[in-house]
């Protein structure tokens, strides 16, 4: 592990998540015919827009809180390697069903232009700031994460 000083630090990197959040949720609720709607007209599923809104708001509170509590706690190095997962299986998704749909998806330009690359460049970055395996089981967890929100959203944004 290097004890140089990040390019960005990893505060600033922090708030890079919840911003890019913010992005893609905008994009989502008024790109294309909205989340809701493609969620329905692909798979079937109702999701109301309320239902939508409340659990993208929710989303956005657990970004910023996941950095508060990383900075505080002093893991922001593992935090920023969680959400890169996250972010990056997330935003894999949204291309791989645009590409299966054949057009555009709602989040697909946040997705490609920057949670990709944001997330690849954070777990790349991360590289030789925290273990191999903390890297490993950093990124897992994100994608686990974002697997858990798949079936949440597959199944109405119904937890129960």
């Amino acid at each position: 592990m290097s004890t140089t000083q990040p390019i960005i630090p990893t505060a600033v990197w922090l708030i890079l998540f919840p911003v890019t959040f913010a992005i893609h949720f905008a994009e989502e609720y008024w790109g294309g015919e909205g989340y809701p709607a493609y969620l329905f007209r692909l798979r079937g599923v109702e999701l109301s827009t309320r239902r939508f809104v409340a659990f993208q708001t929710i989303g956005l509170a657990l970004f910023v809180a996941a950095g508060i509590i990383a900075e505080y706690l002093s893991f922001p190095q593992f935090m920023i390697v969680v959400l890169s997962g996250l972010v990056l299986s997330n935003g894999i998704t949204h291309m791989i069903t645009a590409m299966w749909d054949g057009r555009y998806g709602p989040g697909l330009f946040s997705s490609v232009l920057l949670w990709i690359p944001l997330g690849s460049l954070s777990i790349v970055f991360m590289f030789d700031r925290i273990s191999h395996t903390s890297l490993a089981v950093a990124t897992l967890i994100g994608f686990a994460i974002n697997g858990i929100i798949a079936l949440i959203a597959m199944r109405g944004g119904r937890l129960a």
